[in-house]
């Protein structure tokens, strides 16, 4: 062989070897992650219901990746101080945020300014549960059903005081659509996160909480808190003694939450497809439904495209509706 067929040989052979790896690239990445241990960010404060089901999912995935998920809580602004942590993250998928419809489409919508775009900065990867909430009172007040309760705000205007877990949040939007709806006059105190908020209506500091469910199980088994109705269109599995409000007396009153898992935008896909199948597979287990059930939540999941095409239309969709009810994060 002469010397220089062999060279040429040996280019063609370099770049058969080169285009090969350029073709196996996507899959080689998300084949080589995770490389380093995970954070899993909330964006409300713990023992609330983003927290808990954050805690069972980062239980999983650790399991799963053979890497360390860690959560990490990092309240304020009704998620938004969490999105934007992850946003400007390091694209390589080792940031995730355990997400919800209040911080990621509501809250975006509702605030003055945002240091992020949250259709291209966060990457949407699973729908993790479905959830509504639950309209929860203290033990020690007279209502005993909602009508109690619309009764005595329609008696009573300004008067009654209703929790959530901060301003834009699922919970302050569910209170604010009961009110809307039942023509009632109720004061909204915003917390930074669920749990406090609990804290508050169980010592007597506020009257009510449109709570998520996992957290308002909890607290109610305690006895200082009692649960009225669930916002969702059907009773709850974990709950099936307590009627919906509209069953309850606010006919047509339906507020339904969902969770999901993100992580940063520009990610490689091969990567966010890859968290996909891990979700899939961990939200199909018997024993994570069963935690599912047993925190009032709906197990489901999802594609990243048609998660992603949801979050769309969801900003699009409360861009339009919350400015009928004058709310503002700033």
């Amino acid at each position: 062989m002469t010397k220089h067929l062999a060279h040429r040989l040996f280019a063609s052979c370099a770049t058969l070897v080169v285009g090969a790896m350029g073709l196996a690239g996507p899959a080689a990445a998300a084949d080589a992650w995770p490389s380093q241990p995970l954070k899993m960010i909330v964006g409300f404060a713990p023992g609330g219901g983003n927290d808990i089901l954050a805690r069972i999912l980062a239980k999983e995935l650790q399991q799963s990746l053979g890497q360390s998920v860690v959560v990490e809580n990092r309240a304020g602004a009704g998620g938004l101080i969490a999105s934007e942590f992850v946003a400007k993250a390091p694209k390589n998928g080792h940031t995730l945020l355990l997400g919800s419809i209040g911080g990621n489409t509501i809250a975006p919508v509702l605030a003055k300014s945002l240091a992020f775009d949250p259709r291209k900065d966060l990457a949407p990867i699973s729908l993790v549960a479905e959830s509504g909430n639950a309209l929860l009172v203290n033990a020690k007040l007279p209502y005993k059903n909602v009508k109690d309760f619309i009764d005595a705000a329609r008696k009573e205007p300004g008067i009654i005081n209703y929790a959530s877990s901060g301003t834009g949040s699922t919970l302050h939007l569910a209170g604010a659509l009961f009110a809307q709806q039942a023509g009632v006059n109720i004061v909204h105190i915003p917390y930074k996160g669920n749990s406090q908020a609990l804290t508050d209506v169980a010592g007597g500091q506020v009257q009510a909480i449109f709570s998520g469910i996992p957290p308002a199980i909890v607290s109610a088994k305690t006895g200082q808190t009692r649960i009225l109705a669930v916002t969702s269109k059907q009773r709850v599995k974990s709950l099936p003694d307590v009627p919906t409000i509209a069953e309850a007396g606010l006919p047509g009153y339906v507020f339904s939450s969902w969770y999901g898992l993100f992580t940063t935008g520009g990610t490689d896909p091969a990567i966010v497809e890859r968290l996909a199948r891990e979700v899939h597979k961990i939200i199909s287990k018997p024993e994570v439904q069963a935690q599912f059930d047993a925190q009032g939540v709906e197990p489901v999941t999802s594609d990243p495209k048609s998660f992603a095409a949801q979050v769309d239309r969801e900003l699009s969709r409360w861009s339009r509706d919350v400015k009928a009810m004058n709310i503002t994060l700033d």
